[in-house]
């Protein structure tokens, strides 16, 4: 999405517990090999213990609203994203966040996209601003939540190359932007639909959650992709999207990918060897970009890897007049994002 009516991101943070849950514990429970634990390279992430998710949710866009020095009654639409249990069956957990911080007036609405559904709030939320931008700005407010409790989720365990840590995000839009803002500059996603089998497997479709077994069990259903279709359809699939979103963000953003002014390229929050193997070598042939990973205290966010890569950006005052940054985001599906963060010159 190229971004026709400036698109500022005026408040943008991160909401984490005060617990963490350590990867020397799940070793010694043994949840987790050691040899595991060193690749994901996470000594611990933050456990949410009884916080519910969208309550963590409203902590995070109380705070990102008095940065903004935004009202409840500006905000034009609230986009919750997330990836596991929110804590209600069929219920809307969008609408309790637009209840609790009083955006009555505000259409709320949830985004399930898994891991990639902070990116899609904000892309989603951004076009709605863009579309409907008037002289005076729109205020657009996205947030994510997760956490993952067990018994029927366990952070370690349940997938490979990720350690799960709870958390919450916020991010406030306007557009158009006003001085002080940084620049939504471009959002691209694309998707790779035939991967979807990873996280079915050969499981037939059950009629309530976790039927066919007590926790979530990602390694199982990616076993039996494997073992029908081997590695290559992820590798080749990863690679060639991972380049496209890049590509394509940076022509709609109008950037030169070895730029100087093109300085940081935030990584998803994955493992380390994930990141290693499967992401840095990819994106050194595609940009001259500094790769960061802001995630290693805080693990894989679930649906809000993009979100807090733009809240470290901002907290951290990384980007100068002038410059840029790209941050990435993808998940089950399989979907990647890749946005342009601006700070605008003077």
């Amino acid at each position: 999405m190229r971004t026709t009516v400036p698109v500022g991101i005026c408040a943008a943070g991160t909401w984490l517990p005060d617990s963490v849950s350590t990867a020397s514990d799940a070793v010694a429970a043994g949840r987790l090999p050691a040899r595991q634990a060193r690749a994901l390279g996470h000594s611990a992430v933050p456990s949410a213990g009884s916080e519910a998710p969208p309550d963590m949710a409203v902590h995070a866009a109380r705070a990102a609203m008095k940065e903004a020095s935004v009202s409840p009654a500006d905000i034009y639409v609230l986009a919750h994203a997330w990836m596991y249990y929110q804590g209600h069956d069929l219920w809307s957990p969008p609408h309790y966040i637009a209840r609790e911080i009083d955006a009555t007036s505000a259409f709320p609405v949830g985004i399930r996209q898994v891991c990639n559904g902070g990116a899609a709030a904000l892309e989603l939320t951004a076009a709605k601003l863009v579309a409907e931008a008037g002289a005076a700005p729109r205020i657009g407010l996205v947030t994510t939540a997760d956490r993952f409790a067990e018994p029927g989720f366990d952070r370690w365990a349940s997938d490979y190359g990720v350690a799960y840590g709870d958390g919450a995000t916020a991010v406030v839009l306007r557009a158009p932007a006003e001085p002080g803002d940084l620049l939504l500059r471009a959002i691209v996603t694309v998707a790779a639909p035939e991967l979807e089998e990873m996280h079915r497997g050969e499981d037939p479709f059950g009629t309530a959650a976790r039927a066919h077994r007590d926790r979530i069990d990602m390694r199982a259903t990616k076993r039996a992709f494997l073992r029908d279709h081997g590695t290559e359809p992820f590798t080749r699939a990863n690679e060639s999207r991972i380049r496209e979103v890049t590509r394509r963000a940076l022509a709609d953003a109008g950037l030169d990918a070895r730029g100087r002014t093109l300085r940081y390229a935030l990584l998803p929050r994955f493992g380390r060897k994930t990141l290693d193997e499967s992401w840095l070598p990819v994106l050194a042939e595609e940009t001259g970009a500094e790769p960061l990973d802001l995630g290693k205290e805080t693990g894989h966010l679930g649906a809000g890897d993009a979100a807090a890569g733009l809240a470290g950006l901002r907290r951290a005052d990384l980007l100068s007049p002038g410059d840029s940054a790209l941050v990435f985001s993808a998940g089950a599906g399989f979907t990647w994002s890749c946005l342009v963060v601006q700070n605008p010159s003077r």
